[in-house]
């Protein structure tokens, strides 16, 4: 692949590598923690919507060897981005993208899993750089459409895993529970004992299967918290 003119930084992981192109966002925090939160054990096809590099799949692909992966970017840059890394991956034949708006593409299947990595700001200024502004802006998908395409996309007894910051986390709840979902479990995540949370770690469902809620510390006096740690450590290089 031609990287003469590449932006995003690459990131490598223990099974596999991103090579970041000329997509919006670079390998996040943020991501690899939804990645090793959402639970889709049982799942036989996962939906990743706004895949950009492929990160989410790719963790999706070596944590539930069952799943057929499917992702999805309205931008074609990561879209390319995503296809090289899949084919580079150990789960090539289990994992594939397609380039296309999630509001207008055309997909007939169902999923019992979707894991989606959204954008988060809804209002300001977007980023000045166009796909960063479409990886980052909700002007690009609103967080009401996102939640109505999930609905339609996900089976009766299927969860939806999103990850955002707290205000915006917050009010993501409100509109999926005015609009029929049911909040299954939930995670809080603090940079230190000290810090308020400031990302929430979301699971939704159609149906009322309980709820759980939880708290994850990000880091203590030692550097990474031990749950930090397993929640990421067959992913990180060097945990």
């Amino acid at each position: 692949m031609n990287t003469n003119k590449k932006k995003t930084k690459d990131f490598h992981f223990k099974q596999f590598s991103i090579y970041g192109g000329l997509s919006g966002m670079p390998v996040s925090t943020d991501g690899v923690l939804l990645g090793g939160w959402s639970r889709f054990f049982g799942c036989n096809k996962i939906l990743d919507i706004g895949t950009g590099t492929g990160l989410l799949a790719l963790m999706c692909a070596q944590r539930f060897p069952q799943a057929q992966i499917t992702a999805i970017d309205i931008d074609q840059q990561a879209a390319k981005a995503a296809d090289y890394n899949f084919r580079q991956s150990p789960w090539s034949e289990k994992l594939s993208v397609i380039h296309a708006d999630i509001n207008d593409v055309a997909i007939t299947e169902m999923f019992d899993g979707i894991i989606c990595n959204p954008p988060y700001f809804t209002s300001g200024i977007p980023a000045q750089q166009p796909r960063r502004a479409i990886a980052r802006h909700t002007h690009s998908l609103s967080h009401t459409s996102l939640l109505n395409k999930c609905k339609e996309f996900i089976t009766d007894d299927g969860g939806a895993n999103f990850v955002l910051p707290l205000t915006e986390g917050k009010a993501f709840i409100r509109a999926a529970q005015d609009s029929g979902w049911h909040l299954t479990r939930l995670c809080r995540v603090r940079p230190t004992a000290n810090k308020a949370a400031h990302r929430l770690l979301i699971e939704l469902s159609k149906q009322n299967t309980g709820y759980a809620e939880e708290e994850l510390i990000v880091h203590n006096k030692q550097g990474y918290s031990e749950a930090f740690i397993l929640l990421t450590k067959d992913f990180y290089l060097k945990m």
